[in-house]
C-alpha cells in the first residue's frame, strides 16, 4: 500500500471499532486461552507497553517495525516482537513508556511519532505481563540506531500482513512449552508468535478495510 493512501485513512483507523481479543485469539497459542479475566487479575500481572510504528520505505509503500531480542536469560530471549517494554516510575502513562523503549531501543524519537490509538492490551502468561499496543506513524523512513536488547531490525511490508497465505503453525519447545503447535506469521522466515502475533492479528482486522 501507497503511503498517501495509509495517511489518508487516518481518521477512518482513528474511529474504527477495535476488533478486539476475538481478533487476537486467531493467533492465540492455546495455553493463552485458558486465561480468562478473573484469572489474569488474580496474577497480578506486571505492565508494559510497545509500539506498533508504520512508516514508508524506499518505494513510498507502507512498512510495519518489528525487532528480534537479543539472546539473553530470560523468558523471550531471541523472539520478534515490537519495540517496548515495562513501565517505569518516570513514565507518565503508558503511550509515554511505549515512545521511551522505542527510542532506547531503535532511536526514534518520540517527538517524530504521531501516536494514533491504542489497541487491545494482551496478556503474556510465561512472563506474567499485561501489555498495552499502540499504532504510530512516522513520516518518514528512520534510520535505526539499535542498542543491545536488539539483535536484528525486522521491516514487514503492509501487504504481508494482509496476505492469509503468511499465516500458518510452527512446533514450539523452549522453557514453558515442549513440541507445542502454535499459530504465527511466517515473514518470509521470520516466525511472529505469541503476544506478538496476537497484535499483528488484532492491527491486521483493523487495516484489512482501508479505502484505497
Amino acid at each position: 500500500m501507497n503511503f498517501q493512501v495509509f495517511l489518508n485513512n487516518i481518521d477512518a483507523i482513528k474511529n474504527t471499532q477495535l476488533p478486539g481479543i476475538e481478533a487476537q485469539f486467531k493467533l492465540a497459542p492455546k495455553m493463552r486461552l485458558a486465561y480468562n479475566a478473573k484469572r489474569i487479575q488474580a496474577n497480578k500481572p506486571k505492565t508494559a507497553a510497545v509500539l506498533a510504528l508504520f512508516y514508508p520505505n524506499q518505494k513510498n509503500n507502507v512498512s510495519i517495525l518489528l525487532t528480534k531480542r537479543a539472546i539473553y536469560n530470560g523468558t523471550h530471549s531471541g523472539q520478534i516482537s515490537f519495540p517496548g517494554g515495562k513501565v517505569e516510575i518516570s513514565d507518565l502513562n503508558l503511550k509515554e513508556t511505549a515512545l521511551r523503549e522505542t527510542f532506547e531501543e531503535v532511536g526514534v524519537l518520540k517527538k517524530e511519532i504521531n501516536v494514533i490509538r491504542e489497541i487491545t492490551e494482551v496478556y503474556i502468561p510465561p512472563s506474567n505481563f499485561s501489555v498495552t499496543p499502540f499504532v504510530g506513524i512516522l513520516n518518514y523512513k528512520p534510520v535505526f540506531k539499535v542498542n543491545s536488547e536488539v539483535a536484528k531490525i525486522i521491516e514487514i511490508p503492509f501487504s504481508d500482513l494482509l496476505d492469509d497465505n503468511n499465516i500458518a503453525s510452527i512446533s514450539i519447545t523452549n522453557s514453558y512449552m515442549k513440541e507445542t503447535s502454535v499459530p504465527c506469521f511466517n515473514f518470509d522466515g521470520s516466525i511472529i508468535w505469541g503476544a506478538t502475533a496476537m497484535m499483528l492479528s488484532e492491527i491486521k482486522e483493523l487495516l484489512k478495510n482501508m479505502k484505497p
